[in-house]
């Protein structure tokens, strides 16, 4: 009987036709060898990349479907109101980290005060030079502290720093707006003057934040330039060139005028920096009025 093992027997495998295509000796046997591997590798391989392209297209039709189907709001995270029914009292939030302008402009800036440690020293600085600044301050500080701006307003500008000084990028929307509206009120209430410009701690901006600042009527003020105290604690000249060489036409430059003491490298070094910047052919000017030279 012709049984089928028989006839595999008859039959030449892919082993023996490939081994006479090769001429029947050893090396064709290893190069056929080596052929066949390479063609299972390249099928294989194939293979392998249409399940992984297949897989990626899952995944990412998964992905979609999971944020398609995420109507959650984070708690620090929404730019609009939760319930979807209350667009932001004012239109647009603009964001400041410095002016575009050919005008050799420059605002200096303070943050976290009033304080008795040094806003007074920079008040006095300001003044003796008759160089105008804008001042971020902390509400709960300003009615703590309100003498200290008692006369010395009306040069400088005051901007929101919020009421604690808390990172308002952990914030919901209603922690967000308290935040900044309790500081409105104060630093109105002591300085008689509607703050307009806005200040995150920390420069940390979230959601919540720009629509906060869109409720309440807030432009965001960053910055494009600090004071870098803590390298040149032991260079205090340093500082000031690098200030002085470092500033551009319509920089907005980040100082404090409380903290730690290496930031007494800045504020002591103010009257250089202001004289070595005007040497430059630069004006002082408020936030405000920087931005409003752009808008011109």
């Amino acid at each position: 009987m012709d049984r089928p093992e028989d006839r595999a027997k008859d039959q030449p495998t892919d082993r023996t036709a490939e081994s006479a295509a090769d001429g029947g000796d050893g090396a064709g046997r290893g190069d056929g060898a080596a052929k066949r591997s390479r063609r299972r590798f390249l099928r294989d391989l194939s293979m392998v990349g249409a399940g992984g392209v297949v897989g990626a297209a899952a995944a990412a039709t998964v992905d979609r479907t999971a944020l398609a189907d995420d109507h959650k709001f984070p708690a620090n995270g929404p730019a609009t109101h939760p319930d979807r029914h209350h667009p932001p009292k004012h239109g647009h939030v603009d964001v400041h980290w410095n002016v575009d302008t050919e005008k050799k402009l420059v605002a200096l800036t303070f943050d976290d005060g009033p304080m008795p440690q040094w806003t007074p020293m920079v008040l006095d600085t300001l003044e003796k030079a008759d160089v105008p600044a804008t001042f971020f301050l902390v509400g709960r500080r300003v009615l703590d502290n309100a003498r200290i701006l008692e006369g010395r307003t009306a040069r400088h500008e005051f901007g929101n720093h919020t009421w604690a000084h808390k990172n308002l990028a952990t914030m919901g929307v209603d922690a967000a707006h308290d935040a900044i509206a309790r500081a409105h009120d104060a630093i109105e209430k002591v300085t008689g003057r509607e703050p307009t410009q806005m200040r995150p701690p920390y420069g940390h901006l979230g959601g919540t934040t720009l629509l906060a600042a869109a409720d309440l009527g807030y432009d965001v003020t960053l910055w494009s330039l600090q004071m870098v105290e803590s390298e040149y604690v032991n260079n205090p000249p340093g500082l000031v060139t690098y200030i002085v060489d470092s500033v551009l036409p319509g920089t907005i430059l980040l100082a404090h005028d409380t903290g730690p003491q290496d930031r007494l490298v800045a504020l002591k070094g103010l009257p250089d920096m202001i004289s070595g910047l005007r040497a430059k052919g630069y004006e002082f000017t408020t936030v405000s009025e920087l931005v409003a030279e752009n808008r011109k």
